[in-house]
């Protein structure tokens, strides 16, 4: 799989970067229910990393129920239920939000100056 783009460079260990993105895709839908993922050991290869960092990443997607894993078979993307792609990113989103929404407040902006911000980075494709 090279729809991964990891870096030595982010302060986000490894793994967490390849989650984040194998999830990224599962939950946008380019990854489709079914789809097998690379064995631990040919990912761990593409992307010059442990074989530990590829199995920590699959585990938490594991977890997370977007991925499957079959004894002697591999990881595949899990089906999810109806509207379940869309609200494991909206909870998502609302867990990355409310940390920076709450910080926004306690820095004395108001609620529609934040929904300001959010049109601002919506329409601009702003990610500084």
């Amino acid at each position: 799989m090279t729809l991964l783009n990891l870096t030595d460079l982010s302060d986000e260990p490894l793994h967490q970067q390849m989650s984040r993105q194998i999830r990224s895709q599962v939950l946008s839908g380019r990854l489709q229910p079914g789809t097998a993922l690379p064995s631990i050991r040919g990912m761990a290869r593409d992307h010059r990393v442990s074989v530990i960092t590829v199995q920590r990443a699959y585990d938490d997607l594991e977890r997370e129920g977007l991925l499957i894993s079959r004894r002697g078979k591999g990881f595949f993307v899990a089906e999810l239920p109806a509207g379940g792609r869309r609200e494991m990113a909206r909870g998502k989103a609302l867990d990355a939000l409310r940390p920076a929404v709450r910080a926004a407040l306690a820095d004395g902006l108001d609620a529609r100056q934040i929904e300001a911000l959010v049109a601002e980075i919506l329409t601009t494709g702003d990610d500084r």
